[in-house]
């Protein structure tokens, strides 16, 4: 059993509180199993927790904390068919006392599930579905329309129509933007493989391959004469792999030792990483399709968008569609994108690496509006000149990496406090919606209290009230109800007017 935050002597209460509500290693094969079991009793969860009987409840992942307690993560179904926003989390104690936190709740149930009005199939494949992340549950169809947008990137929009008017009821894009020597982080250790292979077997297997300007496929696993990939400069096709390679590295080790997380999925099984997409494409992404995060070479493909917060950034949407599942519009989009600015961010300063220090700066390294700036801030994110500081009720309609900007305030203001001060050589200044003076708990529990949230809480349909309120649980569980912690979380919110 692994007990995290519990120093050598006599432990406070709260250090054994925290201890006990962090979650467990879990071995791809203890997860395995752990999801058998809870498979095996869906049933019987249906019936405990009042679902009818045309609903049926389908495991997708189980997270077990050093207390005893369970949470296990559904997906529903209704006559068969997927209820989209019909996730919930069922939160089982050791004392057998149990509780649900559900994505929507409404009753689940339409009066027919044949449909009326039918798909569209364009360049698209299409399921029939219950659509119950809004309003009043319907037959639906979704649909994923693929393609390319613009700027180069790829797209899978998946749009929600009702199948009894065809009526568009829904719609959001799937892709998620945002010893080696690397053109950010200098020289490092990378996991290798025999044979001079960028593969890292003691991470899941993680593998980095060169794309070589193409746009599909995996291209080709980048292979080497010698154990030293790179010279630090973008002309050296392995630097950017060496950067990518390092920021799948620090992240896996951060989830591991700090969240205990075995991967992304908690499976213990890699993604993989894909660098030289395109022709000077400015952009990163992840793909759930593809279970790999994959990154352009920037303007005149000398800015490779493969900084080490950039690759934590990726690797979280990972997380985020492995566990809560944040819907990617609106205001749960915003939370989705802040969730990997927030643990990107807390993989840079995890990694204490001199030459690329840990800062509240999104992308600072990379350049990508060629003056100098960092794509985003954290202490007070209008300073892009896009992103919303506060939160109001137009908030949802921003494009998700602006109405990400309260979330990343919140996590700044819970972990530093408001005011000016100095980290690692960087100067902040972060203010308050309603002028409070604000002081911070620091980031190792800020983000085990945003990390816990998001694993145990939150579902496809958190908005940021929700959000408020997965905070305060998951501060209570690893604090108390009573603690610093939890009055220290409920000011952050407020401070970035959620109440």
């Amino acid at each position: 059993m692994l007990v995290v935050g519990v120093q050598t002597g006599s432990a406070s209460a709260d250090a054994q509180r925290e201890a006990g509500a962090t979650a467990l290693v879990l071995t791809g094969p203890q997860r395995a199993a752990a999801v058998q079991e809870a498979q095996a009793g869906v049933a019987a969860t249906a019936k405990a927790i009042g679902l009818a009987d045309r609903e049926k409840l389908v495991v997708r992942d189980v997270v077990k904390d050093a207390d005893g307690t369970v949470h296990t993560r559904y997906e529903r179904t209704y006559e068969g068919l997927p209820v989209l926003g019909g996730d919930l989390v069922v939160h089982q104690k050791k004392n057998g006392a149990r509780a649900t936190t559900k994505a929507t709740g409404a009753r689940i149930s339409v009066p027919t599930t044949e449909a009326k009005a039918p798909a569209a199939t364009a360049r698209s494949t299409a399921r029939k579905v219950i659509w119950a992340a809004t309003g009043k549950p319907a037959l639906a169809w979704e649909t994923v329309v693929t393609g390319t947008r613009q700027d180069g990137t790829p797209s899978e929009r998946h749009v929600i129509t009702d199948a009894a008017t065809g009526k568009e009821l829904h719609s959001y894009e799937a892709i998620e933007t945002g010893a080696g020597n690397t053109q950010y982080s200098g020289q490092v250790t990378l996991g290798t493989a025999p044979g001079y292979t960028l593969t890292d077997a003691t991470r899941g297997g993680h593998k980095t391959y060169d794309l070589n300007g193409g746009t599909n496929g995996t291209g080709s696993l980048f292979t080497n004469g010698t154990d030293t990939w790179g010279n630090g400069l973008a002309t050296n096709r392995e630097t950017a792999a060496a950067d990518a390679h390092y920021g799948a590295a620090v992240t896996w080790d951060f989830y591991k030792n700090e969240l205990g997380r075995n991967g992304i999925r908690g499976d213990g099984v890699a993604a993989y990483s894909r660098v030289h997409y395109g022709n000077a494409y400015v952009n990163a992404f992840w793909s759930d399709a593809c279970f790999c995060m994959t990154y352009g070479d920037g303007a005149n493909n000398l800015k490779p968008l493969t900084s080490l917060d950039v690759a934590g950034h990726e690797m979280s949407h990972g997380l985020t569609a492995s566990t809560a599942g944040l819907r990617y519009s609106k205001e749960s989009g915003g939370l989705n994108e802040a969730t990997s600015d927030i643990l990107g961010t807390s993989v840079e300063f995890y990694a204490a690496n001199a030459t690329d220090a840990g800062d509240y700066l999104i992308g600072e390294k990379i350049d990508i509006r060629g003056n100098g700036t960092p794509l985003r801030y954290m202490d007070k994110p209008s300073k892009d000149g896009s992103s919303a500081d506060y939160w109001s009720n137009s908030v949802g309609r921003l494009d998700v990496h602006h109405s990400s900007g309260p979330a990343n305030h919140f996590f700044y203001l819970l972990s530093e406090g408001s005011g000016t001060k100095t980290i690692n050589g960087v100067t902040y200044n972060s203010p308050t919606y309603d002028n409070s003076t604000l002081t911070g708990i620091g980031r190792t529990k800020a983000y085990k209290i945003w990390y816990k949230a998001l694993s145990t809480y939150m579902t496809s349909s958190t908005n940021y009230a929700g959000a408020r309120t997965a905070t305060l649980s998951a501060a209570t569980d690893l604090y108390g109800a009573n603690s610093p912690e939890y009055t220290a979380v409920a000011k952050a919110w407020t401070a970035i007017n959620v109440k």
